[in-house]
């Protein structure tokens, strides 16, 4: 029987002496792990070695399938578990906003700016994206642990770095974390806002940019403040709710008091009729009373509840308005003097201002003592000085 093919060539090559066997080959080195190391050089070697790798695989492809199948699920619950939590963040910023629009809507034109809506809105985004971040960070992270765990990586140093390099970092950016905390609690509460004119104690300005670690600020001469949210221990915001414009008018101390509150209340009320007074006044404007006496004028204490940020506008423009009103109606800021009253040593406050000197008057006796001396009563000196005079020649 003939044998062909590749089966006969095996055979032929198996049948043959090996190399190592022939007079004068080289002998394997057993340091190199043989003349042709792990190679197979025979036919039974080959099978023998696919035997072992598919008992290899046989043994290990269960295990294999179990672990992709767990890594897979992990991915697949890691994802579905983010979606859903952003989903219910989403969500739960909606219906903040929401409520904020209603109660905006619910309470009038006045209510809706003192809820602030859009500031709401803002907000509750801004504290969405941070608890979406989180939640993101918190979410892959443990996934990601897990899928090293399933691969078969030691986590115990991984962990061990980890908590280490953790305390270190508490240690050596502990600002750096009050900073931020105190940045998250800060968005949370709304404490201010992008555009607000706050206090922060170590500066003052418009809000420009609010970070969770630095917030920026725009002060009043132009310069630009970076205070780190720690350092911030009280804070005075002036852009919330309303804001008060409190004038002080000054009239003469004689003036008509109903009278100037009168033309106060007129001025003020055609004030807010006009644009943009009557979005910028939210109360009509109050005349509380006396605040201060002097001897020559009397001050009246004016409020106006106003637009947050907008109280000094609303007083520069009432104080020019109520100067044209006093104008045109006669009423004096200051009196002049006093005028006479039965003790001399206590002068009535307001009145005209006294004579210069006695001798303005020219029916006082300082004034008669001092009028120029006629004709006949110029003689008559001369004439008795003259005859004393000749009396005293004689004499001599």
């Amino acid at each position: 029987m003939s044998w062909s093919g590749s089966a006969g060539l095996l055979l032929a090559a198996d049948a043959s002496p090996s190399p190592s066997s022939l007079p004068g080959s080289p002998s394997p080195d057993p340091a190199d792990g043989g003349l042709l190391g792990n190679t197979p050089t025979s036919l039974t070697q080959v099978q023998q070695s696919a035997n072992d790798a598919a008992g290899w695989v046989d043994q290990n492809w269960q295990g294999w399938v179990a672990g992709g199948v767990r890594i897979v699920f992990i991915v697949f619950l890691a994802l579905i578990l983010r979606a859903v939590v952003r989903k219910l963040i989403t969500q739960l910023i909606a219906r903040m906003t929401r409520g904020a629009e209603e109660s905006a809507t619910g309470t009038g034109r006045l209510g809706g700016l003192l809820v602030n809506a859009e500031r709401r809105r803002q907000r509750s985004e801004a504290i969405g994206s941070v608890l979406r971040s989180m939640a993101s960070f918190a979410i892959l992270g443990t996934a990601a642990l897990m899928v090293l765990s399933a691969l078969g990586v030691n986590l115990a140093p991984l962990l061990a770095s980890a908590g280490v390099a953790g305390v270190a970092i508490g240690f050596g950016a502990r600002n750096l974390v009050t900073d931020f905390l105190s940045g998250v609690f800060m968005i949370l509460e709304d404490q201010y806002g992008v555009g607000d004119e706050i206090d922060a104690g170590v500066a003052t300005g418009t809000v420009l940019e609010v970070g969770l670690r630095v917030t920026k600020l725009r002060g009043a001469d132009g310069e630009i403040w970076y205070v780190r949210n720690g350092e911030v221990k009280r804070i005075a915001n002036m852009s919330q709710g309303w804001s008060t414009a409190v004038i002080d008018v000054q009239v003469g101390y004689r003036e008509d008091l109903d009278r100037v509150q009168a033309i106060i209340l007129a001025t003020a009320e055609e004030m807010a009729k006009s644009t943009p007074w009557d979005e910028l006044l939210w109360e009509p404007v109050q005349v509380l009373g006396v605040e201060s006496v002097a001897a020559d004028s009397v001050v009246l204490r004016v409020e106006a509840r106003t637009m947050p940020g907008k109280a000094g506008l609303v007083a520069r423009s009432l104080r020019a308005r109520l100067k044209t009103a006093f104008d045109e109606a006669g009423v004096r800021l200051k009196d002049d003097g006093v005028t006479a009253s039965p003790d001399p040593d206590r002068p009535v406050p307001g009145g005209d201002a006294a004579p210069p000197s006695a001798l303005a008057n020219p029916d006082s006796p300082q004034s008669l003592a001092a009028r120029p001396l006629d004709g006949a009563r110029a003689r008559a000196p001369r004439t008795r000085g003259e005859s004393a005079v000749g009396r005293d020649l004689g004499k001599g």
